[in-house]
C-alpha cells in the first residue's frame, strides 16, 4: 500500500478548470486501482476567484442572490458533484483537494473525513484557535459548545468512488466574509462563519497555512 502523498501548489486557479485537472487525476488514479496497479495519493492547495459552489444534494434557494447580483459581486456560480451544499470560494480562503485511494490507508469515507478534520484542527490550534466538529455536521467548526455564537472556520464536501477521493475542505484564512451573505453557507441559516484573520485580528500568511496543512496531512494520514 502506497502511503506517500504527493502535494501539488496550484496558487491561484479558476474553480472549473482545477475541476477538470482533479477529474483528470481522480479518474486516472481509479483506472490504475482497477487494472490492479500500485495507486498514487495528491494533495491539492490552491485558492480560487469567487465563486460559489452547490454539491449535487444541495438547494439551489440557499443561493440567495441572482445572475446579476453575482455579476456585480464578480462570481461565479458552479453546480458540483461533491457532497454537502453551498459554500463560497474565493481570495484567502485555502482549499485543498486530497485525491487518495482510501485503500491505501485502510480508511473508509467517515474515517477519512474525520482525519482531515483533525489535521484543520491542528492547524488551528497552532495559531491558539481552538476548533471541533459540529455534531451531524461536516467541517470545523468554532465555539461548538455554545450554538448562538456557533461559526464555522472549514467547510469540507467530497466524492468518492471506488474508493478514491476528490474535492476536499476550503479554510477560512483571510477571506472575505461579507461574500457568505450572499449564501446559506452549506445550507445553514441560524450559523455563521468566520477565519483565522478575524479570530485572530491580524494577516495570516497563506504560504504559511499551506506550509501546516501539508505537514499535518502527512503526519495524520501517513503515521499509522
Amino acid at each position: 500500500m502506497n502511503t506517500k502523498i504527493h502535494t501539488f501548489n496550484w496558487n491561484t486557479i479558476p474553480y472549473q478548470k482545477a475541476w477538470d485537472e482533479q477529474e483528470a487525476l481522480f479518474n486516472e488514479t481509479i483506472t490504475e486501482k482497477l487494472q490492479g496497479h500500485e495507486t498514487s495519493n495528491y494533495l491539492i492547495l490552491c485558492e480560487h476567484p469567487h465563486v460559489f459552489t452547490l454539491g449535487k444534494n444541495g438547494v439551489m434557494s440557499n443561493l440567495l442572490v441572482n445572475q446579476t447580483q453575482l455579476q456585480a459581486v464578480q462570481a461565479e456560480f458552479v453546480q458540483t458533484n461533491r457532497g454537502g451544499d453551498i459554500t463560497y470560494h474565493g481570495p484567502g480562503q485555502l482549499v485543498g483537494y486530497p485525491i487518495f485511494d482510501l485503500d491505501n490507508f485502510k480508511l473508509g469515507l467517515k474515517q477519512f473525513i474525520d482525519k482531515m478534520e483533525t489535521a484543520i484542527i491542528e492547524v488551528l490550534s497552532q495559531y491558539d484557535i481552538q476548533a471541533g466538529r459540529m455534531p451531524k455536521a461536516t467541517g470545523v467548526w468554532l465555539d461548538v459548545e455554545n450554538p448562538s455564537r456557533s461559526r464555522k472556520i472549514c467547510a469540507i464536501g467530497v466524492r468518492s468512488s471506488h474508493f478514491v477521493t476528490m474535492h476536499g475542505f476550503a479554510l477560512n484564512v483571510s477571506t472575505d466574509l461579507n461574500y457568505f451573505s450572499h449564501i446559506n453557507p452549506c445550507g445553514f441559516v441560524d450559523k455563521g462563519v468566520t477565519s483565522m484573520q478575524q479570530e485572530l485580528g491580524r494577516v495570516v500568511p497563506m504560504s504559511e497555512v499551506k506550509k501546516k496543512i501539508e505537514k499535518a496531512f502527512q503526519r495524520i494520514f501517513c503515521s499509522e
